[in-house]
């Protein structure tokens, strides 16, 4: 469990608090491309660890990000005209470009001090993977910037991914804190008791995995520490005295990636994004480094599959704590564990029930629970270093970004690091830029 405190600490991201200061060191995800399409077209509302922001395509195709209210009387700025390479308040025709600084203030007097010391709150964006990225530190127009994390998936050809984001209705810890207990997939994810089929069509793996995860609910993890964050392995009983190993991702400060990936099959990952304490966006992606993505996986995909959840033209799951989930109790009795179609809405339902933010002073953890206590000492840490004016290093890392997970087979007693080399050539999932994925497991 955590003291009253640092559950504050951690779920808490707005400007003032710690964890948003520190999450605040880190380029964030805050719109996908694709919802900004052209130059000068409409703007877009964003909102992030508690701020109202507008973003806009200017004319020359760099996305602004900048404060939601006009400095002059308040007036919402997505309300306004996106031309002339900035954004225009149509309340009295104030003009700022993507910097925050006044283009034009028409009812100003020329010779007034705001045309040289107004200035509206904004953020440098980069477009990365069809996400657009800000970084929202201190004095981001003064200083060089880190690059943003390149996260494998973003370095491949657009047509070897699929991109999409979902709301969340929880706080964003709890919800990465679920995608990083990989041993809830022997319960939450599978068959009811009375089915003796381990077959799931939504599921990433075949049945022959999914009967070991179901008959093997107490995995035995490992984990291993890298530049930007941990690695995290599950170790169960297989066919002919191996074991089945999935490996998941963490890197700061709210990426992770799935952990049931064989050779030559896709990869998914995620980012959290808070919008306020109580919601989150999650950024999911898939990406396959060896081929295009399939038109019939795309269309899957943009139907939700899988950890890819099926929302709306607004990004809002169809299944969501609004309808509960679309729970069937006849379904849950007698086909599914939980009544809820979809791996990704089975999880939303799951992480929204802990409440809006989790109180972990409550809990009683086991075993199983090895990697979200890592992933709490690991934020924990950052948010209170930096606290004492101790810099994060991960965010100058972004080669370290490029890790995959995935599953594996070994002989008993083969350390999870051996695990690690032999699935991915490297003891903690680091691969080269254009590395392909190493020959398929044989078992």
């Amino acid at each position: 469990m955590l003291s009253a405190a640092d559950n504050d600490l951690l779920t808490r991201t707005g400007a003032g608090t710690p964890m948003g200061q520190f999450f605040r060191r880190f380029w964030q995800p805050v719109a996908l491309s694709r919802e900004l399409p052209e130059p000068d077209g409409a703007p877009l509302r964003v909102n992030i660890m508690g701020e109202r922001l507008v973003a806009f395509r200017n004319s020359d195709g760099v996305v602004g990000l900048v404060d939601a209210r006009c400095p002059h009387r308040g007036a919402d700025l997505y309300f306004g005209r996106n031309e002339s390479c900035a954004i225009r308040c149509v309340f009295h025709g104030w003009q700022f470009d993507i910097q925050g600084r006044p283009v034009e203030l028409p009812n100003v007097p020329p010779d007034a001090s705001y045309h040289d010391t107004l200035r509206l709150k904004a953020y440098p964006t980069r477009e990365y993977g069809e996400v657009v990225w800000a970084y929202m530190g201190p004095d981001p127009w003064d200083r060089d910037l880190p690059e943003v994390p390149q996260l494998e998936f973003g370095s491949l050809p657009a047509s070897h991914r699929f991109v999409t984001k979902k709301l969340q209705e929880c706080n964003w810890a709890q919800s990465i804190e679920g995608a990083l207990d990989t041993s809830h997939f022997s319960f939450l994810h599978m068959p009811a008791p009375c089915v003796r089929s381990n077959e799931n069509p939504d599921a990433p793996a075949d049945e022959k995995r999914l009967r070991w995860i179901r008959e093997d609910p107490l995995p035995e993890f490992s984990i291993l520490d890298h530049e930007v964050g941990f690695v995290v392995g599950g170790a169960r009983r297989a066919d002919g005295g191996t074991r089945y190993w999935r490996s998941a991702q963490f890197a700061l400060p709210s990426h992770s990636t799935t952990p049931s990936t064989l050779p030559g099959e896709t990869h998914f990952g995620y980012t959290w994004v808070p919008i306020d304490d109580e919601s989150c966006w999650i950024y999911t992606y898939a990406w396959n480094p060896d081929r295009p993505l399939t038109d019939d996986e795309r269309a899957k995909f943009s139907e939700g599959h899988g950890v890819i959840a099926e929302v709306d033209a607004r990004f809002f799951p169809i299944r969501n704590r609004a309808n509960e989930y679309l729970i069937d109790r006849t379904h849950q009795k007698h086909i599914s564990y939980t009544g809820v179609r979809g791996v990704a809405e089975q999880d939303a339902m799951i992480q929204d029930s802990q409440g809006r933010i989790h109180d972990r002073t409550q809990e009683h953890l086991s075993a199983s629970d090895a990697a979200v206590v890592r992933f709490r000492r690991t934020v924990l840490a950052g948010a209170k270093a930096l606290a004492r004016g101790a810099e994060p290093e991960a965010p100058l890392k972004h080669e370290a970004y490029r890790l995959r997970s995935g599953s594996w087979f070994a002989s008993e007693g083969v350390s999870f690091d051996q695990v690690m080399l032999e699935r991915f050539g490297d003891a903690v999932g680091h691969v080269p830029a254009g590395a392909r994925e190493p020959a398929s497991a044989t078992r």
